[in-house]
């Protein structure tokens, strides 16, 4: 990964780590048509994300464990 992508991934891996969101939410807020800004592809090639469909039938996005660690290795300790 691109280092000049890293901090925003990490606003992403932030973004989903403080609780849950839709995908809908997620893909709306870091959607970009610019393909030297991959930052949704980065964190899920990562594995820094995921998605999953809940009880609910709704997609929801989450940070993963790795993505956690990748918070806490760049200095931003996710709230529990």
């Amino acid at each position: 990964m691109s280092v000049t992508l890293d901090p925003l991934v990490m606003d992403l891996v932030e973004f989903v780590a403080a609780q849950p969101r839709p995908y809908e939410e997620v893909i709306d807020a870091w959607r970009t048509s610019c393909p030297r800004l991959t930052v949704w592809e980065d964190a899920m090639d990562r594995g820094l994300i995921t998605w999953a469909r809940g009880e609910n039938k709704v997609l929801t996005v989450t940070a993963t464990s790795a993505g956690l660690l990748f918070l806490r290795d760049g200095g931003r300790v996710p709230r529990d």
